[in-house]
């Protein structure tokens, strides 16, 4: 896995361009969740975490925006473990393409 994105370069990859892969990061490793166009493409349920670095919202199981970060600071033991949950989930469905390199 040698390419690196930025933050604001992930969010070429949000699903409004049906041109270009779907990648969602999650503490900041970059997936391609293309697979799943449905899910986070434009109008999917989980479409706020396209393009973005989505840790915080996956482990406080929160879809609002305030929470699409890779900020992880407060968050539970609980809500950790929930984003370890994703985080497995993820890796055995969706291909890591890329590195965050400011993925806080």
């Amino acid at each position: 896995m040698a390419a690196e994105l930025t933050a604001a370069q992930l969010r070429a990859y949000d699903g409004s361009d049906p041109s270009k892969p779907i990648y969602v990061s999650i503490r900041g490793k970059v997936y391609d969740v293309t697979s799943g166009r449905s899910f986070y493409g434009p109008g999917g349920a989980y479409a706020v975490f396209a393009g973005r670095e989505a840790s915080r919202a996956l482990g406080k199981m929160s879809k609002d925006e305030a929470d699409v970060s890779g900020d992880l600071s407060g968050l539970s033991d609980k809500e950790l473990g929930v984003l370890a949950d994703w985080e497995t989930k993820f890796q055995a469905k969706y291909p890591v393409v890329a590195r965050l390199t400011d993925a806080a």
